[in-house]
């Protein structure tokens, strides 16, 4: 066959891609309001299983036709793993004070967010390509298994697990969303180093022009979009 030029353009150097790891876990529990006013580290995590559910076609038929299909609502669950857990997470667990160092188990189990990273890489660049900035909105934790061994020749550490359900928020102009993802290599830095100064906080800074540090918080997705597309 002759030689020709076609439009697309398969195995481009630079986009062989692929997403890895799981890192920066932070913790942020849902206040009254609604509101993630505080992320704490969550050091530990070893993995984020997402499941989406729902979204299941029912099939509707008319004049002896298959007519139309509807479709279920589609749900965010997931699941958590981590070898620890920060303090904050207690109350999001079913645990709470009862007093210093001491716990009490099967109590109201509080909301929380979530936000990890992963990594994207690709042939050229391998996993330093840029990365992905995961959320997760309104999520609540069921019990978990845990599993206490003792130590043998092989010891291992105790792996937690956690289901977990979500509660949609908000978004203008589309569906509610329990989810939002960030493609790092979509935007520029200072847009992502803006949205990270929120995600992450801010330490306090001394000299001529000393600011004070600035908690870690999560912010809705329409605050998302206006720091990822904001001029300024």
């Amino acid at each position: 066959m002759p030689d020709v030029n076609f439009n697309l353009n398969w195995d481009a150097a630079g986009e062989h891609l692929y997403e890895t790891g799981v890192r920066r876990g932070v913790l942020y529990v849902q206040n009254s309001q609604g509101e993630y006013p505080k992320g704490v580290v969550w050091n530990g995590i070893t993995g984020v299983t997402e499941k989406p559910t729902g979204a299941e076609a029912n099939a509707k038929y008319a004049d002896d036709i298959k007519y139309l299909n509807l479709y279920s609502l589609e749900e965010f669950e997931a699941t958590l793993k981590a070898y620890t857990f920060p303090d904050e997470f207690y109350e999001c667990d079913g645990t709470a004070a009862y007093t210093e160092g001491m716990y009490i188990g099967q109590q109201e189990r509080k909301s929380f967010g979530l936000c990890y990273r992963t990594a994207i890489g690709n042939e050229i660049d391998g996993e330093k390509h840029g990365y992905k900035i995961h959320i997760v909105y309104g999520a609540k934790a069921s019990p978990s298994e845990r599993d206490y061994a003792t130590i043998n020749d092989s010891p291992e550490a105790i792996e937690f697990s956690w289901e977990i359900k979500t509660v949609p928020v908000d978004v203008p102009g589309f569906k509610p969303t329990a989810t939002v993802v960030i493609d790092t290599t979509k935007f520029d830095a200072e847009k992502i180093t803006a949205l990270e100064q929120v995600l992450y906080g801010t330490a306090a800074t001394t000299g001529a022009n000393p600011t004070p540090a600035v908690e870690a918080r999560l912010p809705l997705p329409a605050e998302i979009k206006d720091i990822l597309t904001s001029n300024g």
